[in-house]
């Protein structure tokens, strides 16, 4: 299967175009179709005798607004009561056809706002359909407009909004109005999600959110290029290899694992756990002289390789023997820890995974990045991330330096956290769609490495294993709250659900 494309509101503009044009369907006819996915979505959540109160504006985001009420009037919705907010005269041609198929019917009252002395009266049980403005907004909410969602946004009621909350872009949101955004408890968008929901910033507005399919032509959607992806289940079922019958623990790599220090022993536990769980043949975790009880006791499974320093890494054991490396968990940045580093870059040439203290070494010593071997994967979360790239606006402007970090310096680029982002060294940009806010909790990130170090050694490709990797993650972490709550979620709670991961990733 491949991978669900995110594209730009420009570019949802020429789907809908090409599937009008090449399917060939009435564009009223695509707007009806939109109408129904949210009028059958609306019919699952709301009773027939939910007082809903529908906002529509000029454009074709007003026009589903139309329709969604006519076919739920047609479903016996009772309690239903339109607000148009632009004259008659400046409706969109599909809009003013749905207002007058509304007017028709002759179930629904509508009242036209004018002013802000019309504006509709909104209990706290009410319910708002935010069809006002969709993604192909271009411009700031201004004037009666930005009143009326500053308005909705504070009588406390539920909102919905149709294709994306009025007043957000779909991408860049840097000079936006906060306060001219609806805040949505959901968002129901059409075929795709926007790049905008991804953003921690955004999600006040979007709230949950939903994707509808309405039918854009298929053909048009593979013809379109997208630098960004949404990760998905089926994505990862193809990507993950069978096992022979005769193979044997040399047939999955053996992995090398730079981990721990004196009072930090306990990342390096963590992600030599999550590399053996995640399928590595073998796991040798190369720690200080003063972690060898605890590392023997608490992995039985992995080979303790033991550097010459009682506290900390400060040499680089023979590298001949390892399909993969993995630096960084619990390691510290000590001037020790630092030649010891420059020493690896120098000597490993294949793709290894940083993450942690090797990262923070990297933001320390800007020059060494242009010494990482080509598509090792690097493991950020946000704080790090800034380091070694500079700090961020937004979201968008983050993807923008994401991007461009993993294209300059040939290396793939994680960026930890909700919809944890995967860029490459071509540009494109994949989003994951798992995990949840209880693996904010420490030692998640070590069993990230552990788990992408573990798919690395196995002969995975780099690509393929920080995103292979990464929805596991997030999988195992989903599983695990499932059974302790987000809120009582550990680190060793993700490395206990990675066999439930790969068994749900299973091709029935």
């Amino acid at each position: 299967m491949p991978f669900m494309k995110v594209f730009t509101t420009a570019q949802i503009r020429e789907l809908d175009a090409y599937t009008i044009e090449h399917e060939p369907v009435a564009s009223i006819e695509l707007m009806e179709r939109a109408a129904l996915a949210c009028t059958q979505w609306l019919c699952a959540h709301f009773d027939r005798h939910a007082n809903l109160i529908m906002l529509t504006g000029p454009g074709n985001n007003g026009g589903d607004g139309w329709a969604i009420a006519r076919l739920l009037a047609d479903k016996g919705y009772t309690g239903i009561r339109l607000y148009q907010t632009s004259s008659s005269s400046s409706l969109s041609p599909d809009a003013a056809i749905n207002r007058q198929r509304l007017l028709e019917q002759h179930k629904v009252p509508v009242s036209v706002i004018d002013s802000t002395e019309q504006f509709p009266e909104i209990r706290s049980t009410d319910i708002v359909i935010d069809a006002l403005f969709g993604s192909g907004l271009s411009r700031l909410l201004s004037g009666p407009a930005a009143e009326l969602v500053k308005y909705v946004n504070k009588s406390g009621c539920r909102v919905i909004s149709i294709d994306i909350p009025s007043g957000l872009m779909g991408e860049d949101n840097s000079g936006n109005t906060a306060e001219n955004t609806i805040i949505a408890d959901h968002t129901l968008t059409f075929q795709f999600p926007k790049l905008a929901f991804f953003f921690p910033e955004n999600e006040v507005f979007i709230g949950d959110w939903t994707i509808l399919d309405i039918g854009l032509c298929m053909k048009g959607v593979e013809e379109m290029n997208s630098p960004y992806c949404y990760i998905e289940r089926d994505n990862v079922t193809r990507i993950i290899k069978p096992r022979s019958k005769f193979s044997h623990k040399g047939t999955y790599g053996h992995a090398l694992l730079i981990a721990g220090s004196y009072g930090m022993m306990g990342a390096a536990i963590l992600a030599s756990r999550a590399c053996l769980r995640t399928g590595a043949g073998l796991v040798s975790a190369h720690i200080p002289v003063k972690g060898y009880e605890i590392m023997q006791a608490s992995v039985p499974e992995v080979i303790v390789n033991l550097d010459p320093s009682e506290e900390f890494f400060s040499r680089v054991p023979d590298l001949i023997p390892y399909k993969a490396v993995g630096i960084g968990p619990g390691t510290g940045t000590r001037a020790i820890v630092l030649k010891a580093f420059k020493d690896l870059l120098q000597k490993y040439t294949g793709p290894m995974v940083i993450d942690a203290d090797a990262l923070n070494l990297l933001a320390a010593r800007k020059e060494l990045i242009g010494q990482i071997p080509m598509n090792s994967i690097l493991t950020p979360h946000p704080k790090e991330f800034e380091r070694i790239a500079g700090p961020c606006k937004n979201g968008y402007d983050r993807i923008m330096k994401q991007t461009d970090f993993a294209r300059h310096h040939n290396v793939i680029l994680v960026y930890k956290g909700a919809y944890t982002t995967i860029t490459l060294p071509d540009g494109s940009c994949y989003i994951n769609s798992t995990g949840n806010p209880g693996m904010a909790s420490g030692g998640s990130g070590d069993v990230l490495t552990g788990m992408i170090l573990s798919l690395l050694a196995q002969g995975y490709d780099p690509a393929d294993a920080a995103i292979t990797g990464v929805y596991l993650h997030g999988l195992a972490g989903d599983i695990a709250a499932q059974r302790t709550g987000r809120q009582s979620l550990i680190a060793s709670d993700i490395i206990d659900n990675i066999g439930n991961a790969f068994l749900n990733t299973e091709i029935v």
